[in-house]
């Protein structure tokens, strides 16, 4: 009996710490920023460079991004907002990219559900292309950030490793 207990002991120690939380290798991270009277929120996890080479090997250039990691992006407008002079309607968007060496494709698709992969055979409801710029620091983890804020206007910044590319949008602040 007591080296049944024993067993029922020591088998409880070893079965409760697989439920042990962990770390996320690439955690989730939410943004809420007001560009004028625009309120943009943004949710997406945040990958790590971890001693690889991103861009043009880990995502080679000229193939589709997700532009995060885990599920598909997702950045909400609550106002209409214009990205590369094209209109875009108050709502959620997912976000795809095709990182280039000296051009980007940036899209955006209407969102409707957390898998990315479901957004690659449709049609984006907006698209522009975008130059990168080289960073002299690198940069270890992902960010999505909204920059050069103006009344009417600021950029999405997607940052990693030692690249930038900066997506100018408006917003119709009078």
């Amino acid at each position: 009996m007591k080296s049944l207990s024993l067993l029922a002991i020591a088998l409880l120690f070893t079965f409760s710490s697989f439920g042990q939380d962990k770390p996320q290798p690439s955690p989730s991270s939410k943004l809420v920023q007001t560009v004028g009277l625009t309120q943009v929120t943004v949710e997406y996890s945040r990958p790590g460079v971890k001693d690889r080479t991103i861009f043009g090997d880990l995502l080679e250039y000229g193939k589709v991004w997700r532009t995060g990691a885990n599920a598909a992006t997702k950045f909400t407008f609550d106002k209409p907002v214009k990205i590369g002079g094209k209109s875009l309607d108050a709502g959620s968007y997912t976000i795809l990219t095709v990182p280039g060496e000296k051009e980007w494709k940036v899209s955006f698709y209407k969102y409707d559900k957390p898998g990315w992969n479901t957004y690659t055979d449709l049609d984006p409801v907006v698209s522009t292309t975008v130059t990168p710029t080289k960073l002299s620091v690198p940069v270890e983890t992902f960010i999505i950030d909204i920059n050069n804020l103006r009344d009417t206007s600021a950029t999405i910044d997607l940052v990693w490793q030692n690249t930038k590319v900066s997506v100018p949008f408006s917003v119709g602040t009078k």
